[in-house]
């Protein structure tokens, strides 16, 4: 009897080093063994491929949806030497100018005309034009993981990389990202005109967590700025301009690595996702919309616990577990083989038209998420808690004074000791709502496979 161990697939398992989104998630690139491809987000749809030998890279970043990218090399057998970053041309397939460093290159990020590129304790920021020239760089905390991040609509100017000393962030101002090229006939309206200046000088520094960060998202427009830490407990959301922190939003209580936050297109909400492998939608609009204590009220009477205070996501979505995707063949890789981390995925906010219409008013804002593992998922979001498209404001409404005052009317009577063991029964019921899922869940549209070039997609 022959008791081998066999595939439970057809297919061989998908080796994945790197799936990311460009700035407007309008197409996505992954890097595999085999070369790197260029994938259209929705309708999904595979763009091009690259084959290359003699190595593999660890990162292919698209300069917005053009024909330039950014190699990394990496793995066991490197196609580029780490500390290079290559500008290629997709279109000519090949090399167009080279970037060298005297040390391992830890993360980029582009913008129209603009690259900057993360190093151990320092960013470096080049202008890309008919040749790349260096601009300036700065200084930061020990950055392993290579954060940085750039705002990509026009007129923008926001770079944000870490400060200095551990949880500190620092604001730079770049000259204005400059308008993307019009596609198709000119259009007969007027072009827009670039947002005034603001009066008063930006803040350059903001103080915003007490341990090391672990992500650093922007919009589009680099009005906001969202911030984690280690602790992989809260999420924080501050006005670039001022540096005053408009939120503070919990994705849940025990220690988590949080991979990315995610601005919806509009500004209204924001997606966090981590090692859990649960996705949560938090409302930036307002406080109500998102799930919270029923003491919450009494903040400004009672001092609560900060537990209590907090403001949950109001929609989820768990990624099914990666290893149902992995054939068991895995467990006799060889020890040389590079091995894709299995359990990441990114997410990012797609514009989704049915039967591919064009029309801007038919399209719904939906999630698109990407895993290691090549994974496809579309998500809608919850119909009934649907948002406008106005800014956030910078502090959430009040409950009216009637229901503060029959809330303070009911506790008044009752002991310290009573109200005490209120609270620690709140409490497990916010503990029994994390673990129940009480908030609205997405609902998975499509699914599809991509990663292989012998015709997934």
């Amino acid at each position: 009897m022959n008791l081998a161990r066999h595939s439970i697939t057809a297919t061989n398992p998908v080796h994945i080093f790197d799936t990311r989104f460009d700035a407007d998630c309008r197409i996505f690139t992954t890097c595999t063994p085999a070369g790197f491809a260029v994938y259209q987000v929705c309708p999904f749809k595979l763009l091009r491929k690259r084959e290359l030998t003699g190595g593999t890279l660890v990162a292919a970043v698209p300069l917005h949806t053009s024909s330039l990218l950014f190699l990394l090399g990496g793995g066991r057998s490197p196609l580029y030497s780490p500390n290079k970053v290559i500008l290629w041309d997709d279109v000519a397939g090949t090399e167009v100018a080279e970037l060298e460093f005297r040390e391992r290159v830890r993360g980029i990020a582009c913008r129209r005309g603009w690259l900057a590129v993360a190093l151990r304790r320092r960013v470096a920021v080049f202008e890309v034009n008919e040749q790349v020239t260096r601009y300036a760089e700065w200084d930061t905390s020990d950055n392993k993981r290579g954060l940085v991040a750039l705002a990509s609509a026009a007129y923008s100017t926001l770079l944000v990389i870490p400060g200095r000393q551990m949880g500190h962030v620092q604001l730079i101002h770049l000259p204005p990202c400059r308008e993307p090229a019009p596609l198709g006939p000119p259009s007969p309206s007027p072009p827009k005109k670039p947002p005034p200046r603001p009066s008063k000088h930006p803040v350059s520094m903001i103080v915003a967590h007490d341990s090391a960060l672990t992500t650093l998202s922007v919009p589009p427009s680099g009005r906001l700025l969202a911030t984690t830490s280690s602790k992989g407990t809260l999420v924080r959301i501050w006005d670039s301009h001022t540096g005053n922190k408009l939120r503070e939003f919990r994705r849940g209580t025990d220690k988590a690595d949080i991979f990315g936050v995610a601005f919806r297109p509009d500004e209204s909400e924001v997606c966090v996702w981590s090692d859990k492998g649960t996705v949560h939608i938090f409302n930036l609009m307002s406080s109500t919309s998102n799930t919270q204590s029923s003491f919450s009220p009494l903040t400004p009477y009672i001092r609560l616990p900060k537990y209590l205070q907090s403001e949950w996501s109001y929609a989820q979505y768990r990624i099914p577990s990666q290893s149902s995707h992995i054939s068991l063949s895995t467990t006799s890789r060889s020890p040389t083989e590079d091995v894709p981390d299995e359990e990441r995925f990114v997410v990012g906010w797609i514009h989704y038209s049915p039967d591919d219409e064009s029309d801007p008013e038919s399209s719904e804002t939906q999630l698109a998420a990407l895993t290691y593992t090549g994974g496809w998922y579309r998500l809608a979001l919850p119909k009934s808690t649907s948002t406008g498209t106005s800014s956030p404001s910078s502090s959430p409404p009040k409950a009216t004074a009637t229901s503060l005052s029959s809330r303070v009317k009911r506790t008044s009577g009752s002991s310290i000791s009573s109200f005490t063991s209120g609270i620690d029964k709140g409490k497990g019921k916010e503990k029994d709502r994390e673990k129940d899922g009480k908030a609205s869940q997405c609902t998975l549209e499509e699914f599809r496979r991509y990663g292989r070039w012998d015709g997934w997609g």
